[in-house]
């Protein structure tokens, strides 16, 4: 499971993800997903990827 992150942060990373995968990088499921957006966001609601957000303050 993943920390609670804000829309901002899930918007950030799940563009990022989605830039990964549109250049080649590996997906980390099973899926029948072909656009990296969708790919990433079922990345991301299985709890599978390996980003962190470091926020200023806390």
């Amino acid at each position: 499971m993943h920390q609670r992150y804000n829309r901002y942060e899930k918007a950030r990373i799940l563009g990022a993800r989605a830039l990964q995968v549109s250049y080649g990088a590996p997906v980390l499921l099973d899926t029948d997903q072909s656009e990296p957006i969708l790919i990433a966001a079922e990345e991301y609601d299985a709890g599978v990827l390996p980003f962190t957000v470091k926020r200023e303050g806390k």
